[in-house]
């Protein structure tokens, strides 16, 4: 199905409210990508984790996915969102803190690694399931593929610099320490949607029937649309995969080819370039080919530029990690950007929590699984075998929307 790209407008731009929500999710994103860096590093380098124990975090991290991710949708339904967005980051300060006070204490362990982990997942399904609803209220449904590029374009910008950044603070400060950078970006976040107004409202009581009912629904719409359900399955076995690269790619640059966390941070930074590329080219491919073969063709790009990352290796061979990262960001971007923009569109505003939410569980639900698989395999197979392992099903797991021309009318 081609879909046109939305209206260009600049009404977005002077809008204040849009302006703060900007504002929450640059700052946001920019610390989040610390932790991405600082997490594993404490584990790594501050309690002596291995393979198992990394696996154990990832999956810490993305439990709450599985757990609450499609309850977490009606509730978004059913409430204002704002305030869901405003408490989700303050739950995740909160349990960031923790960390460098623990540390400061000579108290830091393993399971309170795990705990934080969970909670900031926990506010990280929350958070998501209700941005990704809130932006429709902020900039109409005409302007959501380019309200979705901007977002997307300051998410690269904070994963470009953001994990270069940790590796630095890491290097200098010790990795617990570096993660007050990421609690103090909660804080401001929810301080600057703090001022953020939009025209929201929940639902009458009226029309609200039992938890399950309105969870079933939201799962049903999903698995009933020829395109989104493709998209999730696609979500889930990347997710799934992801689990896995997450285990192998701390153990594989630090202790196989010994770079330092400074250097570690810089090469992960290439993935956030092709974001930021991808982020800007995906509202131009969209209005130049249509949406459906931007979703296909970012897909095609995604399956073959991960296979590059592994060729990784000593010497000159270390820079194919940033350059297939860089690629592989751009495809990813194109692909991700464009099918977000594509269901709010089509979606009606009383399911848009469900949906996303459905979405969500079906897609990060499997993360957590990646994560102990990743954890297994890891304890039999070397960091660069179970990274081979890692690319090879990212690559085949977008065959859903490859195999799919048909569907997307291409």
């Amino acid at each position: 199905m081609i879909v046109r790209a939305g209206t260009k407008g600049a009404g977005m731009w002077r809008d204040r409210s849009f302006r703060l929500f900007l504002g929450a999710d640059a700052i946001s994103q920019f610390g989040t990508q610390v932790t991405i860096v600082a997490l594993p590093l404490v584990a790594v380098l501050a309690l002596g984790a291995g393979p198992m124990e990394i696996g154990l975090l990832t999956a810490a991290e993305t439990a709450a996915f599985l757990l609450v991710g499609l309850p977490a949708g009606v509730w978004v339904d059913r409430l204002r969102r704002r305030p869901i967005l405003i408490w989700s980051d303050l739950l995740r300060a909160a349990a960031l803190l923790s960390v460098p006070l623990a540390a400061a204490l000579d108290a830091l362990t393993l399971p309170q690694l795990y705990l934080v982990a969970l909670l900031i997942g926990l506010g990280s399904v929350f958070f998501d399931v209700a941005h990704m609803s809130f932006l429709p209220s902020l900039v109409g449904r005409d302007d959501l593929l380019r309200g979705n590029g901007v977002l997307e374009t300051l998410r690269g910008t904070g994963v470009l610099s953001g994990p270069a950044l940790g590796g630095w603070l890491v290097h200098v400060l010790t990795a617990p320490i570096a993660l007050l950078a990421d609690a103090v970006s909660y804080l401001v976040s929810a301080l600057l949607l703090g001022g953020v107004r939009a025209q929201e409202a929940p639902p009458p009581a009226g029309e609200r029937r039992r938890l399950g009912e309105e969870v079933a629904e939201g799962v049903r719409y999903v698995a009933g649309h020829p395109v989104l359900r493709r998209v999730a399955m696609v979500g889930g076995l990347v997710m799934l995969s992801n689990g896995v690269w997450l285990v192998a790619q701390p153990l594989f640059l630090l202790k196989t080819l010994g770079v330092s966390p400074a250097v570690y941070g810089l090469l992960l930074s290439g993935g956030a370039v092709g974001g930021l590329a991808g982020a800007v080219l995906a509202p131009r491919v969209a209005d130049r080919f249509g949406v459906g073969r931007a979703m296909y063709g970012g897909a095609a790009a995604a399956a073959v530029t991960i296979l590059l990352i592994p060729l990784t290796g000593q010497g000159w061979r270390l820079a194919l990690y940033p350059l297939g990262c860089l690629l592989n960001g751009v495809a990813g971007s194109v692909f991700s950007i464009n099918q977000l923009s594509y269901r709010q569109r089509i979606t009606p505003e009383r399911m848009l929590g469900r949906m996303n939410a459905s979405m969500r569980f079906l897609m990060w639900g499997a993360a957590p699984l990646g994560g102990l698989l990743g954890g297994a395999l890891g304890t039999w197979s070397g960091p660069h075998e179970l990274l081979w392992i890692a690319a090879c099903g990212i690559s085949a797991a977008h065959l859903p929307v490859l195999t799919c021309r048909r569907t997307l009318r291409l």
